[in-house]
């Protein structure tokens, strides 16, 4: 590659991430239209499917979103019936979510969301497994990088 292709925009890991990543959620929509979910949401929803209750601050980490993002998100989700938050009786300063009933009850049909995805895809489990696997590797090493601003030296 010549020094004029390293700054094409086709050439830009960050730009292929960046357009499979809004492909990725445009594959989504309809299937969450049908959930009522946003695609945060749904994220949100898978979180607390796997284990609930949790604070907000877990939450966030996990699903790496700051307070101001995923405070106004839990609050629509609060409104529409799908979680409930309340203070920590053992930390006044913490705030656990759970799912309500109603919240619980969708975790069937958020079953099937990833097997619409895989449809849609054209790949085979193992192909997505294999993906997965290397998209979490670079992840890792990206956020190691941003932690240490010297290391992404080149």
């Amino acid at each position: 590659m010549g020094e004029a292709d390293v700054v094409r925009l086709e050439q830009q890991l960050c730009f292929a991430l960046y357009s499979a990543s809004r492909a990725m959620t445009t594959c989504y929509r309809p299937l969450l239209e049908d959930l009522g979910l946003t695609y945060p949401q749904y994220l949100v929803m898978l979180a607390l499917l796997e284990s609930e209750p949790v604070t907000v601050k877990d939450l966030g980490a996990t699903l790496r979103l700051d307070s101001g993002t995923l405070s106004p998100l839990l609050k629509r989700m609060e409104a529409a019936g799908l979680v409930v938050r309340a203070r920590s009786a053992a930390d006044e300063r913490s705030v656990t979510v759970a799912l309500t009933e109603a919240g619980r009850a969708l975790g069937p049909r958020i079953a099937e969301v990833p097997r619409g995805v895989l449809a849609a895809s054209g790949s085979s489990r193992e192909q997505i497994v294999a993906l997965q696997g290397e998209v979490a590797a670079f992840l890792a090493r990206m956020e190691t990088a941003a932690q240490d601003p010297d290391r992404s030296e080149p």
